[in-house]
């Protein structure tokens, strides 16, 4: 039996403090430009406020969150024409704790993981990014996805696969 969830604005607000990073990084995770991200974070917490009453309190909060990113951001490109613009995205500041070459190893090897995601379709992106770096399980991800589990499981061997094939080739190696 699902409880209805009702959170006042204040909770709420909380709520939006709390996982907005969360909810940031899985849509640049997921491939939305920067350009495009804040308000495609907005979009995920008004959807979310609007079906807060379909949330089971019982589950975790960030997998049906990453439900919600994933839906909006497949949306977004779906309705959006994509065009091309200089992002300054990969502008880092610099940071004195790290040496000078360690520093550009760790933007060279983000860029790779970054050039890579994109290379994996989306479908298999979202199920690979939820158990391979959020750590969620699998059963959880198809219930968030709403995919029957068999073909959850699938999506995550076909995106290693993918992803792994991807470094291989940005790094020259195939």
């Amino acid at each position: 039996m699902q409880v209805a969830l009702s959170l006042p604005p204040e909770e709420f607000q909380r709520l939006y403090k709390a996982e907005f990073d969360y909810v940031w990084n899985t849509l640049r995770r997921l491939g939305v430009r920067d350009a495009n991200r804040e308000d495609l974070c907005h979009d995920v917490f008004i959807t979310a406020w609007r079906k807060l009453k379909d949330y089971d309190p019982t589950r975790p909060l960030r997998p049906w969150l990453f439900g919600i990113a994933y839906r909006v951001a497949s949306d977004s490109r779906q309705r959006a024409y994509q065009h091309r613009e200089v992002s300054d995205e990969e502008a880092d500041s610099a940071d004195d704790a790290i040496a000078p070459d360690e520093a550009v190893a760790q933007k060279q090897a983000r860029l790779l993981v970054r050039k890579a995601l994109e290379e994996v379709p989306i479908e298999r992106r979202a199920v690979f990014v939820m158990h391979d770096i959020d750590g969620i399980a699998i059963p959880e991800i198809a219930a968030s996805l709403e995919l029957p589990l068999n073909t959850a499981y699938s999506r995550l061997r076909l995106a290693r696969r993918d992803f792994s094939e991807a470094v291989a080739r940005l790094k020259g190696g195939a």
